[in-house]
């Protein structure tokens, strides 16, 4: 019986060393040289410090900041550790009303009669960093009031912010809050 098990214990050591560890290590290594910010989360520094990431969303309540779109992780938004969706189906009564109360709720403070579908459903992850160019340009008034702005001036900051379709025909475009914010940060104003 050892005869029959040795060589199988043998290629079940080797094939778990190649695709376990040798193959995920040169993939590592080569993606750091290739690509190292990708490779490393895409991480975002400010003043050498840390503060997110261009891969996940954050969470932004504060009315002098642009809003991203709702988090479908547990309890705490964007949390990377949950990532997933709400499962919740299109005929979901209890899907149906929180985007009911956040249309609602968008209307109130953009005084919109209409609200960008981003700004009320959660991406498939719901971890999503962007925003579509209609959902940032919903949030303007809001923001121009807060922070003393004029409504061009942020208007100019979105259409700069904006990145098109990736390769021109896959995707949206869309808008990193992130970015978006720290931009808006910059200027200064509040």
């Amino acid at each position: 019986m050892i005869e029959h098990l040795r060589p199988t214990l043998v290629l079940l050591g080797s094939l778990t060393l190649l695709t376990g560890v040798a193959y995920p290590l040169a993939i590592t290594g080569v993606a750091r040289v290739l690509l190292p910010g990708a490779a490393n989360g895409s991480l975002v520094e400010v003043d050498g410090r840390i503060v997110g990431s261009r891969l996940i969303g954050q969470t932004f309540t504060e009315a002098k900041w642009f809003h991203g779109r709702p988090s479908a992780t547990s309890a705490t938004p964007y949390d990377a550790t949950a990532s997933s969706g709400s499962n919740l189906g299109p005929l979901s009564a209890k899907l149906v009303e929180r985007v009911r109360a956040d249309v609602d709720a968008a209307k109130t403070e953009t005084g919109a009669a209409s609200v960008p579908a981003d700004a009320v459903t959660t991406s498939a992850s719901g971890l999503d960093p962007h925003i579509s160019p209609a959902n940032a340009r919903s949030q303007v008034g809001r923001i121009a009031v807060t922070r003393g702005l004029t409504p061009e001036r942020l208007e100019a900051l979105i259409a700069a912010a904006t990145r098109g379709r990736d390769l021109g025909f896959l995707g949206e475009p869309r808008v990193n809050v992130l970015e978006l914010n720290l931009a808006l940060a910059r200027l200064g104003a509040s």
